[in-house]
């Protein structure tokens, strides 16, 4: 037995003498991977490699890495002049939020290739921030929240008070929404109770800020008057933790949303207010003046904030 097991160590010692060089090449051979457009991915080698293999679209299997039998079908790939940048180019979109397998065969003197791309995890919260803060902003672009708006952007204390007050509702109830839908709605299958669940989270949070506000800053508080009870109906405040349940978001992917959307509530406030002290000294015909002249503001920072559609930072 103790003859059999030095031979079984010899050839797997011989097997991996043979493999690991191969291995080190096709590790070696590939320099840098990055998502580019929607449907493609670049890949940067370390030296000129064969022009006809790599632009071979046989030669290449892709796969999300949680979905190893679902192949994506490669519509083309180039290889520029330089004989070290490949850009490889797929039928449909790609869904960039889950990293891809690539793996490239009858690529000399490796062999083959296999590598894994995906965009930085820093940069996916980063871009969840900046989504909501600015290139899907509640107010601006999908248009929730009015009533709050309107009501609480007339002078620019009152709006940044509303603000970081929103802010700090919103953060607190996704997070309180995001554990009881992680922890008692998934695993007890309840999840046709979210509205009226996330709903009394959020009621609690403003209860819980109503009564803190009332001791500690009564100006404050009174200058919210009812807007700050209407928080509760708030479409913002409720759309957030429906988001964050239907992405499956984590933690930090939820803390991030959350706080996009309170920035961007914050930020809407603000430049409203800002814009509405000053309208007071214009000259606004009768029949503009109050709400109809805000809406028509509102109106034309929505059409700033379209500038933003599209944009893609990470």
């Amino acid at each position: 037995m103790s003859n059999i097991k030095i031979i079984h160590r010899l050839l797997l010692s011989l097997v991996l003498v043979c493999v690991l060089p191969v291995l080190a090449q096709a590790q070696e051979l590939i320099a840098g991977q990055s998502f580019g457009d929607d449907n493609e991915i670049t890949v940067t080698f370390a030296r000129p490699v064969d022009k006809a293999a790599v632009e071979e679209v046989g030669n290449y299997a892709v796969y999300e890495e949680p979905d190893p039998d679902i192949r994506l079908a490669v519509q083309s790939v180039s290889l520029a002049d330089d004989g070290l940048t490949a850009s490889v180019r797929f039928a449909e979109p790609l869904n960039t939020t889950q990293p891809h397998v690539v793996i490239i065969n009858n690529i000399e003197p490796a062999g083959a290739a296999k590598f894994k791309v995906s965009k930085s995890y820093f940069g996916y919260l980063l871009s969840i921030l900046i989504s909501a803060l600015l290139i899907n902003n509640f107010v601006f672009t999908k248009y929730l929240g009015l009533c709050v708006f309107f009501g609480t952007s007339k002078r620019k204390d009152t709006a940044k008070g509303m603000g970081f007050t929103f802010t700090l509702v919103m953060v607190v109830s996704a997070i309180m929404s995001w554990f009881f839908y992680q922890y008692v709605l998934k695993p007890f299958d309840l999840n046709f109770l979210q509205i009226v669940i996330f709903i009394g989270l959020v009621s609690l949070t403003v209860q819980a800020v109503d009564t803190v506000l009332r001791k500690v800053n009564p100006a404050l508080f009174n200058s919210f008057g009812v807007y700050l009870v209407l928080v509760i109906a708030n479409c913002v405040i409720i759309a957030v933790p429906l988001i964050l349940a239907d992405n499956e978001y984590n933690f930090l992917e939820t803390f991030m949303l959350s706080l996009g959307a309170g920035g961007g509530f914050l930020l809407a406030l603000y430049l409203m207010s800002s814009v509405r002290e000053r309208m007071e000294f214009a000259n606004v015909p009768k029949t503009f003046k109050g709400v109809p002249i805000a809406f028509i503001v509102a109106g034309q920072f929505a059409l700033a904030f379209l500038g933003f559609s599209g944009l893609s930072l990470f």
